[in-house]
């Protein structure tokens, strides 16, 4: 099923508080998030049947619509229900799940009030958003022609589809260009992210990673600077210039769809992943599948 595309699968999605077949998910051409971008969304993935962080998801996405000025009719608590819900009724225990809320069809025009506001939330099995070959060797980046907006031109606190637009277009570029992925730099030139994940750099026994102030701080990222800390790792969140990347040892990527993943190159500059990769990509694992490692 994994090559069939995603509107031709089997299985549920949970829609609008009912379960629905899942090629019965549709909405309607003229619904406002297709013309307007009104659509928030969270990507989380489950392991052995739990999603990691899943109330934190939820309570993303409702933050999320609020900063777009629409409500989910959902709690946090309803949309944790739900989350698990699809997960039981589709038979999935490791997989990646996708709830989006968005805008609908009963009117088409700028002013977006009198729209309904729909929830869907779909789950099915996804790998790592690299391949193993690209986890361990490290994945090749470029730096993309796009920069994410001044913090005052977006709603960049918010995990907003229309955000992803000069993602799509930078990963396009990238790998037209052969590259795993690229590198995003902001309106100040300043390093802020790949097109799906934060970024860290590592030299000297401190991990350095971009100020989250016009780019969403991911929950993956929150993560793993709390792991780091517990470690005993000096965690420095400050501006870095693109130029400052060569004086870096290691480089890694953090995400809920690529987890942890190392960086080998980002266009003239070169990493090798080591041990703090490593340290971080087997520490992760842990947190993420405490029932797995409790095993262990």
């Amino acid at each position: 099923m994994a090559g069939l595309p995603l509107d031709q699968r089997e299985g549920w999605i949970w829609f609008d508080g009912e379960m629905v077949p899942w090629k019965d998910a549709k909405v309607h051409v003229l619904t406002h998030a297709m013309h307007y971008a009104s659509s928030v969304f969270e990507g989380q993935r489950a392991y052995g049947g739990q999603v990691f962080k899943l109330h934190e998801h939820s309570e993303r996405l409702i933050n999320s619509a609020r900063i777009l000025d629409f409500k989910i009719p959902y709690s946090a608590d309803e949309i944790d229900a739900a989350c698990n819900a699809v997960l039981e009724k589709n038979g999935l225990t490791d997989a990646y799940m996708r709830p989006v809320a968005w805008r609908g069809s009963k009117e088409l025009g700028l002013y977006a009030r009198n729209n309904p506001v729909h929830l869907a939330i779909a789950a099915w099995e996804w790998p790592s958003y690299f391949t193993p070959e690209q986890r361990l060797k490290g994945i090749r980046l470029t730096i993309s022609d796009w920069r994410r907006p001044a913090p005052n031109s977006t709603p960049y606190a918010s995990k907003a589809a229309g955000l992803y637009m000069i993602c799509t277009l930078s990963k396009q570029a990238a790998e037209d260009k052969g590259f795993g992925d690229a590198l995003m730099l902001d309106y100040r030139g300043q390093v802020a992210e790949a097109t799906g994940a934060n970024i860290f750099f590592y030299k000297d026994g401190e991990l350095h990673t971009p100020l989250p102030d016009c780019f969403l701080d991911g929950i993956t990222r929150r993560t793993v600077i709390a792991l780091a800390k517990a470690k005993g790792i000096k965690v420095i969140e400050r501006a870095i210039m693109p130029e400052e990347m060569g004086d870096y040892d290691e480089c890694f990527l953090t995400g809920s769809a690529a987890e942890v993943t190392p960086v080998s190159e980002i266009d003239q500059y070169t990493f090798t992943p080591g041990e703090i990769c490593k340290d971080m990509m087997e520490s992760y694992s842990r947190e993420v599948q405490p029932k797995r490692a409790a095993a262990e």
